[in-house]
């Protein structure tokens, strides 16, 4: 159908406009630009109309914001009166961009505050707008938030200054990600924490120092339960497939992993940054797989921190009989390759000790089949009869210990601390104390 000579023609579409483009420029090459012709149209911006001239990029002008923690009682008037504009326009506006983010919780819109021992944040300002946040009744406003916080993450996905990583900074403290609802933007805002430079991550960990004890544990709270909660969803359709977001938990982890980087003082005992869900994982395929691609692929082995003892103790049980039955696995080759008989007491480290000189002989023992201590123990003690099928190891580690802790000749008893230290008096072998250490 035809349009009428005075009907306006329609605008094209990106598409037939790029085609359009390259058509003419197949029909048409540009001549190439000699360097003569280059020097001649090289012009300097000083001699260009001032309507011609455009102001060089530079960094964006923080605008001033002048609400307080004491001026911040919009809420409780909003509660009294129910007319929450001013509440709702304050949160939209605020997390909008990082630059209002800056503007809102900076002590000063435009200083530079580039150092590690203070961040530049009102940290009284940001609890004060969290804790508010939580309790405001329209939930638009609280859905208008996250809003800004999407619409942020999507404009600053490469941090340029200390005051993109000073949004980062707060946004991490927003207590709405103790919502499952959330974890799709909490998942994407820790995965650019976690992508960024060491520099920053430096700024980071010691930024966070400095937040209060309560505030600190809230937020590794926060990230050790969205871990659990990606491994295993209450609600099979509450989150997105795992195949499909794997990089959740290695963002979380390497975001947790800054939090325990700050260590002096620590603000949190390191038990607490235990995930004691992963002890229902398949803990030894994370193992073999850091064994064999190392930190190349994820694996949380990269991270013992988040580990607990049991699972650590199981890892090194599991690791210590794969290296027994390997270490005994090539005995038995080498022995069959060069032709000789076979005994079963090559799979095994067999010590022989007497019941008066059990120091010394489990010294001697050890020390002289030290290339066989990762095999399985074998314990025979001097003019007994008897098969060890555990009870004798067992019988000797308790005599062992017993002997060794049992006077101040190697070890003390501290009453104050009810732990054991090394003794004052002369030791006459000091080979003794590394028994004790190949022992344990």
């Amino acid at each position: 159908q035809g349009l009428g000579r005075g009907a306006k023609q329609p605008f094209p579409s990106l598409g037939t406009f790029i085609s359009t483009l390259s058509q003419r420029r197949d029909a048409r090459e540009l001549p190439p630009i000699c360097s003569d012709v280059r020097q001649k149209q090289r012009l300097s911006i000083d001699t260009l109309p001032p309507e011609v001239k455009a102001p060089f990029p530079s960094d964006p002008i923080i605008p001033l914001r002048t609400k307080t923690t004491k001026e911040f009682e919009d809420m409780e008037r909003a509660v009294q009166s129910g007319d929450w504009r001013e509440v709702r326009e304050f949160y939209l506006t605020t997390f909008d961009s990082f630059i209002e983010i800056n503007a809102a919780f900076k002590r000063e819109a435009n200083g530079s505050f580039n150092t590690i021992d203070d961040s530049g944040v009102n940290a009284k300002f940001v609890n004060a707008v969290y804790d508010a946040l939580l309790s405001t009744q329209p939930q638009d406003i609280q859905k208008s938030v996250l809003k800004g916080i999407i619409n942020s993450l999507l404009r600053e996905w490469k941090p340029r200054t200390k005051d993109d990583l000073r949004a980062y900074f707060i946004l991490v403290q927003n207590p709405q990600y103790s919502s499952t609802s959330t974890y799709v933007i909490y998942a994407h805002l820790l995965r650019q924490i976690a992508a960024l430079s060491e520099a920053d991550h430096h700024f980071l960990v010691h930024w966070l120092k400095r937040l209060s004890a309560r505030r600190f544990r809230q937020l590794v709270e926060r990230l050790l339960q969205f871990i659990s909660t990606r491994l295993f969803p209450a609600e099979p359709d509450e989150l997105p497939p795992l195949a499909k977001c794997s990089w959740w938990i290695p963002s979380a982890t390497k975001v947790l992993s800054l939090f325990n980087s700050v260590s002096s003082p620590p603000i949190m005992p390191f038990t607490d940054f235990y995930n004691i869900t992963l002890e229902h994982i398949d803990f030894m395929e994370e193992y073999r797989t850091w064994q064999n691609y190392g930190n190349s692929n994820f694996s949380f082995c990269q991270f013992p921190f988040i580990l607990s003892t049991v699972v650590k103790k199981a890892i090194i049980q599991k690791d210590s009989e794969q290296q027994m039955i390997s270490q005994a696995r090539q005995s038995l080759v080498s022995k069959v390759s060069r032709r000789q008989r076979v005994d079963m007491n090559l799979l095994f480290l067999n010590i022989k000790v007497r019941r008066a000189q059990l120091l010394s002989d489990s010294l001697d023992e050890l020390t002289r089949k030290r290339c066989d201590l990762k095999k399985k123990l074998r314990v025979t003690f001097v003019g007994e009869a008897g098969l060890d099928m555990g009870g004798l190891t067992k019988e000797w580690f308790l005599l062992l210990v017993r002997q060794i802790f049992h006077t101040d000749y190697m070890f003390t008893y501290m009453k104050d601390s009810r732990c054991h230290w090394f003794s004052s008096w002369k030791c006459d072998n000091y080979s003794e104390f590394q028994l004790v250490g190949t022992v344990s």
